[in-house]
């Protein structure tokens, strides 16, 4: 590839991940250059992205606002493919060491999430094996599976405490154990399980940053890594990990109040998923699309799909399950989300009945996830008028909480302390009040 179209390549990953086109290119790099923010006309920056010209005078400019190597100005010739973008395994490791080094944060934005989904490279396996680096570590089926093992050891203890729990643990393991891994001398073969098991420490590592916090770098930390599993289970050739981590950023874009980008992601995920033989997959990526419709207003298209997963999740689960979370997608958690789904388009009486279901079923055993039905239940309750009912729920929500670090938990927290202020003359609304501060303290 010409070496202008590696530089441009890499300069519109760069903008896709904050959202720029030419016209915020040109601002920002005459903004550095010499503090005129028109110094440099839109059509320049155009050509830039384009590949039409290489930015020789304004590279480190661009370099240093779009958290770029200067030193890749002088990369050779043999690159990726057009279109394939920066190696996924260098992108990612670089995320992580970012992460750990508290440096080069991006804010979460609608643009990145829509550009992470052109983004893998099919070959990428395929050349990493033909052209393993100068001393790199054999890997084989035991270290795939110590990925395999460490993942579920760290979420399991995330699901039990909250994303907030551990996280620097999972990051510091991908960086250290993993990174010699990836780019190690393997066969196409267990590259392939490779990097799905690095996708699922990818995912585990954008849902404990997205559970941990809502600062804005925390939320850019969660679409970075939810995006490079995307990339690396695309790479793998493995659709349920794809889905799941497409599904991953339909949740945060659903958080952020990206709704077109929610459905469109929804959309995604589900037909990445729709050939696989695993029910509870199929409602796992039904109920992310009838989630993300609710949240836009659009009835039509959340019923829809909402029933769609209750069909699936009433299918017999798959006797050999996959590696993603979706194989783990109980009928206890499609409750709560269907609960959700439907106070959301204002069916209480359904939603209470679906969260009661959610937590009389087996399954809902983590008591991060119990906290939140219970905070979600006690919502539901005092919206149909039931206090008694509602003071219940968040007595035990309470219990569930203490100890928990998770954003989820926190503001629901928050929620019930505001939502409580008005019941000043019933002593147990206040007593949950002072217990909620302290906890939130």
């Amino acid at each position: 590839m010409p070496k202008n179209q590696v530089i441009a390549q890499l300069i519109r990953n760069a903008c896709a991940e904050r959202g720029w086109g030419p016209t915020d290119l040109a601002r920002a790099a005459g903004q550095a250059e010499s503090g005129d923010s028109g110094r440099v006309e839109r059509q320049y920056a155009r050509r830039w992205l384009t590949g039409e010209r290489t930015p020789a005078y304004w590279w480190p400019y661009l370099a240093q606002v779009l958290d770029l190597d200067v030193h890749a100005i002088d990369v050779p010739d043999t690159q990726p493919p057009t279109g394939a973008g920066p190696d996924t395994v260098a992108s990612a490791l670089e995320l992580g060491r970012s992460d750990v080094d508290r440096r080069n944060f991006v804010t979460a934005s609608s643009g990145y999430v829509l550009a992470a989904l052109g983004l893998p490279d099919p070959d990428n396996i395929t050349r990493r094996t033909k052209n393993p680096p100068a001393g790199a570590v054999h890997v084989g089926k035991g270290e795939v599976a110590a990925v395999q093992r460490m993942v579920i050891s760290l979420g399991d203890s995330a699901a039990e405490l909250g994303g907030g729990h551990a996280r620097h643990l999972a990051v510091r393991y991908l960086t250290d154990d993993v990174a010699p891994w990836l780019n190690g001398s393997y066969t196409e073969a267990t590259g392939r399980a490779l990097f799905a098991a690095a996708s699922q420490l990818m995912h585990l590592a954008g849902w404990m940053a997205q559970d941990e916090g809502s600062t804005p770098e925390l939320r850019g930390l969660a679409q970075g890594y939810y995006a490079h599993a995307f990339r690396l289970a695309a790479e793998a050739g493995d659709p349920e990990l794809s889905a799941t981590a497409l599904r991953g950023l339909a949740v945060q874009c659903v958080d952020l109040g990206f709704k077109a980008e929610a459905v469109q992601l929804g959309e995604a995920c589900v037909e990445h998923g729709k050939n696989l033989d695993n029910a509870r997959a199929i409602a796992y990526y039904e109920a992310t699309l009838a989630t993300a419709a609710a949240q836009d207003d659009d009835r039509h298209l959340a019923t829809k799909h909402l029933a769609a997963s209750e069909t699936a999740i009433g299918r017999p689960a798959a006797a050999t399950p996959g590696d993603s979370w979706a194989a783990h997608y109980s009928p206890g958690r499609w409750a709560h989300e269907s609960g959700m789904i439907l106070s959301r388009l204002g069916d209480l009486p359904a939603a209470e009945e679906h969260l009661h279901l959610a937590l009389e079923i087996h399954g809902l055993d983590r008591r991060r996830t119990r906290a939140i039905v219970h905070a979600d239940l006690a919502g539901v309750r005092l919206r149909r008028g039931n206090l008694d009912g509602a003071l219940a729920s968040w007595s035990t929500f309470i219990d569930c909480a203490d100890g928990i670090r998770s954003v989820k938990v926190q503001a629901a927290l928050h929620d019930m302390r505001v939502r409580l202020r008005r019941f000043a003359g019933v002593s147990e609304a206040q007593q949950l009040r002072q217990t909620a501060a302290r906890l939130l303290t």
